[in-house]
């Protein structure tokens, strides 16, 4: 299979969905930002090889063709083990690629090794682009499924023996550890859930958890800090929101912040997909 077989692509959105190519295969699945008419034909969608539904409790994958169980997908030059997951999910978010890309600039321009902090890692997308640029990572989740996931990602990419530390861990929790520890980092990237629950059932909520969460990191950062980068699909936190919460609790440093998107293949549409907010100190 060639480079350009196993590539994601966003082919289509519009009416609630969105299409996309995840490596040899393409799905249909929910997306309620795309308010907009499909570009596309309906014929065009119609080949899709598996649709996914979400229909008050009943959540289903529908199959045009019988798929493998895993396969592989290139996105940002970085190997992702891909699975259908109950909840539609596929074991990526493609939109986070612009925000791997915009880390390993500024790490390329610190000309110096940093030492990463990746916070709600999921399967391990930002942890392997640091790594790739020779970062030392800390890569947390509180899945023990996710971190393994991540861990497989980091073999189908020859990072299995990069310096990375998988921790399984209330991130909370975690932070006040390595505060207690004087553990410090360069560089910290968080992509906080609207809701969810720690290793041991501990509740974190967006609203009620982010100040916290955020003055725990800001005690993380070591003397000479390269940035932090936050990102969010929660409603309502818009770029501006994010860039208020990050100069609150950091007081120095630039902030761009902005609507992480899924670019699409034209002439489709590009999907807005959340938000993110980068500070930068050494700018």
């Amino acid at each position: 299979m060639s480079s350009a077989d196993q590539q994601y692509q966003l082919l289509d959105a519009g009416n609630g969905r969105k299409l996309e190519k995840f490596g040899p295969y393409v799905l249909d699945r929910p997306c309620a930002q795309a308010v907009w008419r499909q570009t596309r034909p309906l014929s065009f969608w119609q080949k899709a090889d598996a649709s996914f539904t979400r229909e008050q409790k009943d959540n289903r994958w529908t199959f045009q063709k019988r798929l493998p169980s895993e396969w592989v997908c290139e996105l940002n030059e970085i190997l992702f083990r891909i699975e259908l997951t109950d909840f539609g999910h596929v074991g990526v978010f493609p939109e986070h690629a612009f925000a791997w890309r915009e880390f390993q600039k500024l790490a390329k321009a610190a000309k110096r090794p940093l030492c990463v902090l990746n916070l709600f890692a999921y399967s391990g997308g930002a942890t392997l682009a640091a790594a790739s640029v020779k970062a030392e990572v800390c890569h947390l989740d509180a899945s023990k499924k996710m971190v393994d996931w991540a861990r497989k990602n980091a073999a189908l990419n020859h990072l299995e023996e990069a310096p990375i530390r998988w921790i399984i861990d209330d991130v909370q929790k975690f932070l006040s550890r390595e505060i207690r520890r004087k553990r410090q980092y360069d560089f910290i990237i968080l992509d906080p859930p609207s809701f969810g629950r720690g290793t041991n059932k501990e509740l974190f909520q967006i609203d009620d958890n982010m100040l916290n969460l955020l003055e725990l990191c800001r005690q993380v950062l070591g003397d000479q800090p390269v940035g932090v980068l936050l990102s969010c699909h929660t409603p309502g936190y818009t770029p501006t929101v994010l860039t208020h919460l990050l100069s609150q609790i950091f007081k120095k440093g630039k902030i761009t912040a902005g609507e992480m998107l899924l670019e699409a293949v034209p002439p489709a549409l590009s999907v807005p997909s959340g938000t993110y907010a980068l500070l930068n100190f050494e700018n």
